[in-house]
């Protein structure tokens, strides 16, 4: 039996293909700019030129993989391989699997790409060994994968895990979905770094601006966490609140689905237990099930920035 796969991670603003061992490990992987807006051909062909690109640099060909599994944004009905719709890219009933099926000559699975990191994760990396978990990644929004029994849970529209736009603060920030006060505007990297350039442009004399060279342009979701390091007081009170923020959507979470493990990935991930501790402890206090016996485990993802190739790479599992 073959023992390879390609796993595509389709973002809007670059493709990423990888050759996955029958170990979910990435043996090689190739990546373009998706260069959009662009009509949906000219993506697909993308897609299939990175393809048979990373399998040329491995000394391979197409006839030496089981399948390509692509993780790509937007609402996926995965049975019938059809993106419904991919506000983003501005694609409606994109029939992805099957013009995929048609350039490559090869079996393809489409999953949307939030759900394939965190099948990723639950193969391979972070999640592995859980019956339910929860994988959320911390970026320029907020984005879910939720595993159940091993499957991973699309809901009946396929459009499910959206848990950026669960509101935190009724009447609170406007948020792109059309709602008010979404987790996502609270404690995504985004909001922590528009908190931040907000807070240094009231206090011009921070030593923050000191870390970003005077150039609030430079400000991103490190800077408050580098400050606080530093002993900075304003800096510590942008880290306690975005803290309560993230720990109020995943108690929200936690709550609902009461997982085995939750995941946490996406850049501000890599502060690791500089910002789970805090969380962990809000959510012990917080939590609906802090008095049983079994408590969820919060933990940093593992595969980052592979989790979405890793996880589109198996694909083909969850369709037997």
């Amino acid at each position: 039996m073959k023992k390879y796969t390609i796993g595509v991670d389709l973002g809007g603003t670059t493709i990423t293909a990888g050759i996955v061992d029958e170990n979910c490990r990435v043996v090689r992987k190739c990546t373009c700019d998706t260069e959009l807006p662009q009509p949906e051909t000219v993506v697909e062909e993308k897609i299939a030129g990175l393809c048979r690109r990373v399998l040329q640099e491995n000394d391979m060909t197409l006839d030496d993989i089981r399948w390509v599994g692509i993780g790509t944004p937007g609402s996926v009905d995965s049975k019938h391989g059809v993106v419904d719709f991919n506000a983003n890219f501005g694609y409606f009933d994109w029939e992805l699997r099957t013009h995929m099926e048609q350039l490559l000559g090869c079996e393809v699975h489409i999953e949307n790409d939030a759900n394939a990191a965190a099948y990723g994760e639950y193969i391979a990396g972070g999640a592995q060994g859980a019956k339910y978990a929860v994988v959320i990644t911390l970026g320029t929004g907020i984005g879910g994968g939720i595993i159940i029994d091993g499957k991973i849970f699309s809901g009946y529209n396929y459009a499910a895990a959206e848990l950026g736009h669960m509101v935190i603060q009724k009447d609170g920030r406007p948020c792109m979905c059309g709602r008010n006060g979404c987790w996502e505007k609270y404690a995504s990297a985004r909001a922590l770094t528009e908190d931040t350039k907000a807070a240094l442009l009231s206090h011009p004399k921070n030593m923050m601006w000191q870390l970003v060279g005077g150039n609030i342009n430079k400000v991103n979701a490190k800077t408050a966490f580098d400050g606080m390091r530093a002993g900075d007081q304003l800096a510590k009170m942008l880290i306690d609140k975005y803290v309560e923020y993230v720990a109020c959507g995943l108690t929200n979470v936690i709550n609902i689905f009461q997982p085995d493990i939750v995941c946490i990935g996406g850049g501000v991930s890599h502060e690791g237990e500089t910002l789970l501790a805090p969380v962990r402890k809000l959510v012990d206090w917080e939590e609906y099930a802090r008095d049983g016996k079994r408590r969820v485990t919060i933990k940093c993802a593992e595969l980052f920035n592979d989790a979405g190739v890793v996880g589109a790479a198996w694909l083909g599992n969850q369709a037997q």
